[in-house]
């Protein structure tokens, strides 16, 4: 199966070719168009400090996204390193190793936490740093695991949806759609409830799974694949779905931001064309996503009019964001932390935390966001 990696050695372009393209670029480096904006000026709207910085391991990866559980955040790194910290004081609570390099992480409940290698691996620990089980998927496994409902849901890289017993790690149920034969290798997250496996797939599919049974539920069109050749048709959700009140939303790479009525047998509320790239966030008013180009958007969260729209961090290669109070946030190539303002879209502060490109979409908590650089540190950042 032929893939496209999600890349910004472009200076902020965001796909490149595999080996099975020939290792060639899609952009030309003499095409300016795709070049970072440098920093502008801004009146600060708000002060941001680091809080604490703690070392996890070394390295980053799309695949990893720091997990926060009541007081603690469950953090991993490429080079096989798993941490708790206690969010208020930074402090390592627990410290594991994988033994091994990974490529995802990391899920949890507080309980357990889970991450995965390339081969397929996932690995569990208990809450005291412990390997707990080790379990096989039937792939590869880029995306972080999702933890709850007494199970560990899996992505694996075959198009297949995975359920592991949280205790044994025994297989309990195993989802498989066609997928095509180009998919994104970028950030991707399900959620996992009570009842429900929430999943964003290739093709613009978004699919609702019985935690328990491992029944399809509900599935439907994020976006629709266009177009005549596998690159111009490539479609993929991406990022971590949203549910505020009755919706449920998400968005496609080359497609759309789309939320349904969970309430009323899943029914488009509305859907609004949009090129996303690393995912989306909400609050009570909006929803927030940057373009593959890093134009951050935000839409009524009612009918997905666009409120504005802010081009001052173009071709950064942005993260997905966070809310944080009346801001929100997201990292950038080259290691800076930007605050937009919900209600317009201002710039409000910049931090740079330093180890270059940020992948990690950054968490907001009751003390302002964390987010995990590219070199491996977990950062607490102060926004007042």
């Amino acid at each position: 199966m032929m893939r496209l990696s999600r890349s910004r050695m472009l200076r902020g372009a965001m796909i490149a070719c595999l080996a099975a393209l020939g290792g060639c670029s899609l952009f030309s480096s003499q095409d300016h168009r795709y070049d970072p904006v440098p920093l502008t000026q801004y009146a600060p709207g708000l002060a941001v400090r680091s809080v604490w910085q703690t070392s996890i391991g070394s390295g980053s990866g799309l695949g990893f996204t720091p997990t926060v559980v009541g007081d603690s955040v469950y953090a991993a790194t490429p080079d096989g390193s798993v941490a708790k910290v206690d969010i208020a004081t930074g402090r390592t609570i627990w410290r594991g190793s994988a033994g091994t390099k990974l490529t995802a992480g990391v899920g949890s409940d507080g309980n357990v936490s889970v991450v995965a290698t390339e081969s397929g691996q996932v690995i569990a620990f208990d809450d005291t740093g412990k390997i707990k089980w080790k379990a096989q998927a039937t792939s590869d496994v880029r995306f972080p695991p999702a933890v709850g409902a007494g199970i560990v849901a899996v992505r694996s890289g075959d198009y297949r949806i995975q359920a592991f017993d949280e205790n044994s790690g025994e297989r309990i149920w195993s989802v498989q759609r066609p997928g095509p034969s180009l998919a994104l290798r970028t950030t991707a997250q399900m959620i996992v409830s009570s009842r429900w496996v929430v999943a964003g797939m290739p093709g613009g599919r978004l699919m609702v799974i019985g935690a328990k049974d491992g029944l399809v539920k509900w599935e439907g069109s994020v976006a629709t694949p266009k177009g005549t050749t596998d690159l111009e048709r490539l479609t993929d959700v991406v990022g971590r779905p949203v549910v505020s009140g009755p919706l449920l939303c998400a968005v496609a790479y080359q497609g759309r931001v789309t939320c349904f009525n969970v309430s009323e047998d899943m029914r488009v509320v509305w859907a609004k064309d949009f090129d996303g790239s690393t995912g989306m966030t909400a609050d009570a008013n909006a929803i927030y996503a940057p373009s593959i180009h890093s134009l951050v958007r935000a839409f009524s969260l009612q009918d997905g009019a666009t409120r504005w729209t802010q081009t001052a961090l173009k071709n950064r290669g942005l993260t997905a964001p966070a809310v944080v109070g009346n801001a929100i946030a997201l990292g950038d190539y080259e290691g800076y932390v930007h605050f937009l303002s919900t209600t317009d879209g201002h710039l409000l502060a910049r931090l740079s935390v330093g180890g270059g490109e940020m992948l990690s979409t950054p968490q907001a908590v009751p003390q302002g966001v964390l987010v995990q650089t590219g070199g491996g540190n977990l950062v607490l950042i102060s926004a007042r």
